[in-house]
């Protein structure tokens, strides 16, 4: 295939009703990786390729914002060795694709406790949000040490603080002002998720910002989900009635 059709919306796409914002949890790296008898880690960089194709698809198709879950607050609970590596990873990542990032006018944001993570990696995000700021191709949010009940419980926090101390009334706290505590402020929320690897959970990632979003599960591996299998998921999604509640 050119990479002039690549690059084009498929024709049985309808452009006015594709998502604005889509999120992915990318599951099954370790798994593609056990499959083909290699390192789990050979897997985690299989899965950058994947999401990196992803995001490419998204600003050629039209989509103007991706948020990947990169890294949960219960992934500290996988061995160390895999853990250190992919904080590796992600400084890497973001040295090697910064560049590129601008010139593609990517605008990238990370979400979740970013202040445990490593210095170093913290320098790297850092740089790379302040360097694409004003950036307008697409909205690319990275969830790194994030987990949606965390931060429910920080925002209760923040509230619970700013009554106790009088700047704010209890009667004002509506949904409008929880949703401007939360790391996502200011982004809408997903129209379409998608889980690959066949696991039929939200393993605790946007929990508030998701609660009309269209979800869609696939047995496919993280690192074989490519455009094609993007293609299969927003027919999927473009064939749904959205109703938000109503009848």
């Amino acid at each position: 295939m050119t990479a002039k059709l690549l690059h084009t919306l498929p024709s049985d796409l309808d452009q006015a009703r594709l998502p604005r914002h889509v999120a992915v949890i990318m599951d099954g790296n370790g798994r593609w990786a056990r499959q083909k008898g290699l390192p789990r880690i050979i897997g985690h960089r299989q899965g950058v390729d994947a999401l990196k194709d992803l995001l490419r698809c998204c600003k050629d198709w039209g989509i103007k914002a991706l948020t990947a879950y990169a890294f949960s607050t219960e992934n500290w609970g996988r061995p160390t060795e895999e853990v250190d590596f992919l904080m590796i990873l992600f400084e890497r990542i973001l040295r090697r694709e910064l560049a590129e990032m601008c010139r593609e006018g990517v605008r990238i944001t990370f979400v979740g406790d970013l202040a445990s993570l490593p210095t170093s990696l913290q320098a790297e995000i850092k740089e790379s949000m302040a360097a694409t700021v004003n950036n307008q191709s697409i909205h690319f949010t990275v969830a790194i040490n994030y987990g949606s009940r965390h931060e429910i419980i920080k925002v209760c926090r923040q509230l619970a603080q700013a009554v106790q101390i009088g700047e704010i009334k209890l009667e004002q706290i509506d949904e409008a002002l929880f949703q401007q505590h939360l790391y996502t402020s200011g982004e809408i929320d997903p129209d379409f998720l998608i889980r690959t690897s066949g696991e039929m959970r939200l393993s605790n990632f946007l929990l508030w910002q998701i609660a009309y979003t269209e979800i869609y599960f696939t047995p496919t591996l993280w690192p074989d989900f490519d455009r094609s299998e993007f293609h299969q998921a927003l027919l999927d999604y473009q064939g749904r009635d959205r109703r938000f509640g109503k009848a």
